[in-house]
C-alpha cells in the first residue's frame, strides 16, 4: 500500500516541483516556436503549391490534344516535379533551422546542403532513418513533413487513378 504523508505528497512519484515539465520548456523554448512556426508555414505552402499544380494539371489533361501519352507523361512529371520542389522546400527548411535554433542532424555527418534534402526525402516518403536522423525541435518539422508527405504522395496517387479511370471510360 503506498504511504501518504500528512502533507497529502506522494512518495511514489518523483518531486514534480523540482523542475518545469518538460511540455512547457518546450512551449517556451524560442527553438522549439521557431520550429512549430516554421512547420506550420511549410505545411501551409507545400499543401496550396500541390493544389495548384494539380488543378493545373488536371485542367491541362482536360484541355489540351496531345495524345494520351503525353498528357498521361506531362501529368506524371508535373506531380512528381512537385514533390521534389516540396522535398527541396523541407530540406532547406531544416537546414536553416539547424544553423538557426538548437535543432541538429544526428547519425552520420552532415557534410552540404545535399544531405539535408536526403534527409528530408526519406522522411517525405516515409522510407524512415537510417544514418542521419534529426534531433530536438527538428523533430517536429521531420515528424509532420512525413505526415504531409504521405498526404501529398496519397493525393497525387489518387489524381493520378482519377485521370486514368477518365481515360479508361472514354476509350470505351
Amino acid at each position: 500500500m503506498m504511504q501518504i504523508e500528512a502533507t497529502g505528497a506522494d512518495r511514489s512519484r518523483p518531486d514534480s516541483t523540482a523542475k518545469e515539465a518538460p511540455l512547457t520548456d518546450a512551449l517556451l523554448d524560442i527553438s522549439h516556436l521557431t520550429a512549430v512556426g516554421a512547420t506550420v508555414i511549410l505545411v501551409v505552402i507545400c499543401v496550396l503549391l500541390h493544389y495548384e499544380v494539380s488543378s493545373v494539371l488536371s485542367g491541362l489533361m482536360r484541355r489540351t490534344s496531345p495524345t494520351r501519352r503525353r498528357r498521361f507523361l506531362g501529368l506524371m512529371f508535373g506531380l512528381l516535379g512537385a514533390h521534389v520542389v516540396e522535398i527541396w522546400l523541407f530540406g532547406l527548411t531544416a537546414w536553416w533551422l539547424e544553423a538557426t535554433t538548437s535543432a541538429s542532424v544526428a547519425g552520420a555527418t552532415v557534410v552540404n546542403g545535399l544531405d539535408y534534402i536526403y534527409l528530408s526525402a526519406i522522411t517525405y516518403t516515409t522510407l524512415g532513418y537510417g544514418d542521419v536522423y534529426p534531433e530536438g525541435p527538428l523533430r517536429f518539422l521531420m515528424g509532420t513533413e512525413s505526415l504531409t508527405g504521405f498526404m501529398l504522395i496519397t493525393w497525387s496517387a489518387s489524381l493520378t487513378f482519377l485521370e486514368m479511370q477518365r481515360h479508361w471510360n472514354d476509350r470505351h
